[in-house]
């Protein structure tokens, strides 16, 4: 993962102004839901993951330093967390937390303990 877990990764192949909307998002065990909305904003990049039943519909934030690799052609989002890091990461209420720097600050300690070195 990135240094600052609020931009994306050079080499995840992101391209600013694509819609991720819809996209599935694969962590490194399997499927984790789709993209439900996502900001491009420079330090504070994120998708917004709805999870479907999988987790009873719990949506989660990602910071965009968690993706590993976007593929167009598939509508995929690879990200570089297990589902069950994923699970269990602070709980989030979008409609308060969204674009809360304390929530990121909480998210932020929460993912870089998982950071790959």
């Amino acid at each position: 993962m990135s240094e600052s877990l609020w931009g994306y990764q050079p080499a995840s192949g992101h391209t600013a102004g694509i819609d991720l909307s819809g996209y599935t998002v694969e962590a490194t065990d399997g499927s984790i839901g789709k993209v439900d909305k996502h900001s491009d904003e420079a330090g504070s990049a994120y998708l917004l993951v709805d999870t479907g039943i999988w987790i009873f519909g719990k949506d989660v934030l990602l910071p965009a330093g968690t993706v590993r690799r976007i593929d167009t052609e598939d509508r995929k989002v690879y990200v570089d967390l297990t589902k069950e890091q994923v699970k269990d990461s602070p709980e989030f209420d979008r409609h308060r937390q969204t674009e809360d720097p304390g929530y990121h600050a909480q998210i932020s300690a929460y993912y870089m303990a998982f950071r790959i070195m």
